[in-house]
């Protein structure tokens, strides 16, 4: 166990090295410039000056030395277009809104989603199964950019039901969470009634019934157990994306989230936010999924980390 997971760490740190690494080249690879607007108004003295307190007068060598040496100590550098603040100051600001998003919106994703695709296996061809697998497909195929005013126009504007537009309480992250939470749990749903369809064709679940055991017993205590591991797998991607940000949701609730931080570099070549959201929702990707690989050693003890070892 545990020198599988000084591997894991190893390979982590190895990862995001790459990582980190490559958007680096690619980000200066494509052509433009930060100050590209600038140049076009401002003397060019002015704008040399910039680039030396950006250090991209430098060699790009030199430019990538002092970005690893600035990420080892946990110095993302200043931001370019937020000329007061620095990266680090920024991923701060706008984390915690989006965490309590993402986590809002995990937990509706797993708690409806495991539940509807065990009515739909319950009900297997009957019409509750056709009926979760109806929403489900609705829920993968309308994104979360249409489903989002769908809920303001009629859970906000028409029932008054709920806030919007905000960051003041728990009441304004309801609908958002909602409108981040139906894709994931539509494809849960799918994920689970599959699993669900097939532990109740193994030979213990038969045994189980035949025992005498209620329904509620041999599913959440036999059947559940078995079909959860496709959702791990799922979970780790998932938790990351929601937890770092869904940039269109959070626009149109006007949540002061990390998402736009890292839409709106991009936009402006804002190569320090660049770099550092990029290095920032990667070690958070990379660590869930780590937490995954360990979680299916708890769901399932049969499940080996690495090479036949504990």
């Amino acid at each position: 166990m545990w020198k599988y997971m000084l591997k894991r760490s190893l390979s982590m740190v190895i990862t995001l090295w790459l990582i980190a690494t490559l958007t680096f080249v690619i980000m200066h690879l494509i052509p433009g410039d930060p100050f590209a607007t600038e140049a076009r108004m401002l003397p060019e003295e002015v704008v040399q000056n910039m680039r030396e307190r950006y250090h991209l007068d430098k060699p790009l060598i030199e430019q990538y030395v002092q970005y690893m040496n600035g990420l080892i100590h946990l110095d993302l550098g200043p931001s370019i277009q937020q000329k007061s603040q620095d990266v680090t100051t920024l991923i701060q600001s706008g984390f915690p809104a989006s965490a309590v998003l993402g986590l809002q919106s995990l937990v509706i994703a797993l708690t409806g989603g495991i539940a509807l695709g065990v009515v739909a296996a319950l009900f297997h061809n009957r019409l509750m199964d056709y009926a979760a697998m109806f929403f489900a497909i609705l829920g993968i195929s309308v994104p979360s950019f249409i489903l989002a005013p769908l809920l303001i126009k009629y859970f906000a504007v028409k029932w008054e039901l709920l806030p919007v537009a905000s960051w003041d309480g728990w009441e304004y992250s309801v609908l958002p969470s909602v409108a981040l939470a139906i894709g994931p749990l539509a494809i849960i749903a799918r994920f689970v009634r599959t699993s669900m369809i097939e532990v109740f064709d193994q030979d213990y679940m038969s045994t189980a019934e035949a025992k005498g055991l209620s329904t509620f017993h041999i599913v959440f205590r036999h059947g559940i157990r078995n079909a959860i591991l496709p959702v791990i797998t799922f979970i780790g991607p998932l938790f990351a994306n929601l937890i770092t940000g869904t940039f269109v949701v959070e626009k149109i609730f006007a949540i002061p989230g990390i998402g736009k931080y890292f839409v709106e570099s991009i936009f402006n070549r804002d190569y320090p936010v660049i770099l550092g959201t990029s290095v920032f929702y990667s070690a958070v990707l990379i660590l869930t999924l780590f937490v995954t690989d360990i979680l299916y050693r708890f769901v399932d003890p049969r499940i080996k980390l690495a090479n036949g070892g504990e």
